[in-house]
């Protein structure tokens, strides 16, 4: 009997939400898509990526690392001075940097509480960290789909001694302030005597935003956390940078936190490669999704959908958030049957519900969106609103 008949009726008994995956999954896999990082790669090919390039990033005959040595100092040194700080720490996530300076930080300034906003990622996505691991006591300066502002810093009711702020601000949407917003925001945490730690997962494709180099935007803070794969296409790690003191104290906290891993060559490969062939391409990445998003507008309005938003307007980095006027289920459905049917997945991501008939997902535009013309996408999403249409709406 073959595997497909003898799981069939287990594959019968699959989720609706879990079919639709395996659909979406098997269509994306050979469609013509605006983002194609390699983390959706087989094992296979994530070993060939790396074995091809890893040879123009670093001597593969020098020793290999232990415990944070050799090539992963070298890391840390490349991304201290592309950040203009003293000194940097790889860490195996973000989730453990970011826990590790706030408490450093709040060692120095005698107070546990971190100021932030209320959708930034330590509050929505983990799991409450922050106060359940580290003892730190988050205060939300507001939850609104907006940054916050200097106001709301410098007038804040209860003290604080570290500002957290997430540069861009992913859950409402990839927003980042204006330089001005920005050297506003930091001032005002200064005039209260507040340290400044910049959440900076993205920080790398913010250059184009900002008309600002990136020690110039990282100066600004005290810290500066920076992710290798969410835009790097590494296999995964983070850095923590900063004043040389602390960064020492971070690392052995990192110690007592179960990040000082044995071997983590492969992952920092993975960085240096990224650093080398991504870094540079972001702000091509950035112009181009402004093309993207314009053309999205464009044509969805001329294909007749009621209501369409691009969030925001103009996209700050690289990605971007779609609205529209239908259930996410239905959104979802229509995205994968013209993947299926066209071999152009227009929008793969995932939609969440905004509201009654209303959702919203995240358009990325990396090096396979610079192939798409306006034109591209706009006929891809007229033939996308046409589906809607065709399967009945909201």
């Amino acid at each position: 009997m073959s595997d497909v008949a003898e799981h069939e009726g287990e594959q019968d008994t699959r989720s609706a939400e879990e079919r639709l995956r395996d659909r979406r999954d098997a269509a994306y896999r050979h469609a013509r898509v605006l983002s194609r990082p390699g983390f959706g790669d087989s094992v296979r090919a994530r070993l060939a990526w790396l074995q091809e390039a890893a040879p123009e990033v670093y001597d593969l005959d020098e020793r290999a690392d232990m415990y944070g040595d050799r090539i992963v100092e070298a890391l840390e040194e490349r991304v201290a001075g592309l950040l203009g700080q003293e000194a940097a720490a790889f860490f195996p996530t973000g989730t453990m940097a970011q826990q590790v300076a706030l408490r450093c930080w709040a060692g120095r300034t005698g107070t546990p509480t971190v100021a932030l906003h209320g959708l930034s990622h330590p509050e929505v996505h983990e799991r409450d960290a922050f106060s359940l691991v580290s003892g730190l006591r988050p205060l939300r300066l507001t939850s609104e789909s907006r940054l916050p502002s200097a106001a709301e810093v410098r007038d804040f009711e209860e003290p604080f001694g570290t500002l957290m702020l997430e540069l861009p601000l992913r859950d409402a949407g990839f927003l980042l302030p204006t330089w001005e917003e920005l050297t506003e925001l930091v001032g005002a945490a200064r005039e209260r005597e507040a340290v400044v730690h910049f959440d900076g997962a993205r920080l790398w494709e913010s250059t184009e935003h900002f008309g600002r180099p990136l020690e110039e935007i990282a100066g600004l803070a005290d810290t500066v956390y920076v992710s290798f794969y969410k835009s790097l296409d590494g296999f995964g790690g983070a850095a923590l940078a900063g004043p040389r003191a602390l960064v020492e104290e971070a690392k052995a906290w990192r110690h007592r936190y179960g990040g000082m891993i044995f071997q983590q060559f492969p992952t920092v490969l993975s960085a240096l490669i990224g650093l080398d062939r991504e870094l540079p391409r972001l702000p091509e990445y950035v112009r181009h999704a402004r093309v993207v998003a314009a053309a999205l507008r464009d044509g969805f309005a001329a294909a007749g959908v009621p209501w369409a938003r691009i969030h925001p307007e103009v996209p700050h980095i690289h990605q971007f958030q779609l609205w529209l006027p239908y259930d996410a289920p239905v959104l979802a459905e229509t995205a994968v049957r013209q993947a299926e049917e066209t071999g152009t997945f227009l929008l793969p991501a995932g939609w969440q519900p905004g509201g009654p008939g209303l959702a919203f997902t995240e358009v990325t535009v990396r090096s396979a969106g610079l192939e798409w013309t306006a034109d591209d996408v706009k006929e891809a999403a007229a033939d996308f609103a046409a589906r809607l249409v065709g399967g009945g709406g909201r």
